[in-house]
């Protein structure tokens, strides 16, 4: 091996911490949703006597979606973290999340296509609570859109498990 070689391996191996402010920069967003979510809760708060139903299932569905996202920042900051960068050390008696360490790059690639699938539900089922505010080619989309998730996900785990039955 070549003094070159091994500086080039050395360098590319180490720039995987160019992607540590990356994942820490997750945790702002992380921020922002959680700014939306009370702005959210607040809003409601005031007319939670006057409020109709169905708007109020509508705004808590708007709040599952946050949280949903919110769990998904939270797996790909800690999982591709772990993943990519450097292993996360809990010092003991410490809470630690139970998937930590656990998560490989595919089964964190599966786990992210899920929740973009429930994600896309919950959005969709918003939008087929308000459907009478929406235009019938808008639904259809929203519902072709959705189901190109779910086969995307569907497609996804099963070459995943293809290819890990296929390794010698």
């Amino acid at each position: 091996m070549s003094r070159l070689e091994i500086v080039i391996e050395k360098a590319m191996y180490r720039s995987r911490w160019l992607l540590a402010p990356i994942y820490l920069g997750l945790s702002l967003a992380l921020v922002a949703l959680g700014i939306k979510f009370f702005q959210e809760v607040f809003h409601l708060l005031p007319h939670i006597l006057e409020i109709a139903e169905a708007d109020m299932v509508l705004v808590i569905l708007s709040l599952i979606d946050i949280a949903m996202v919110g769990g998904l920042i939270v797996m790909v900051m800690m999982s591709g973290y772990e993943n990519f960068v450097s292993e996360l050390n809990v010092a003991e008696g410490e809470e630690k999340l139970g998937w930590l360490g656990t998560m490989d790059a595919s089964s964190l690639k599966m786990k992210i296509a899920a929740s973009i699938v429930a994600i896309s539900s919950i959005h969709l089922l918003k939008i087929f609570m308000n459907a009478e505010n929406t235009a019938n080619d808008k639904l259809m989309w929203f519902v072709i859109i959705h189901l190109t998730f779910v086969v995307s996900a569907f497609a996804m785990g099963y070459l995943d498990r293809v290819t890990k039955y296929a390794k010698p």
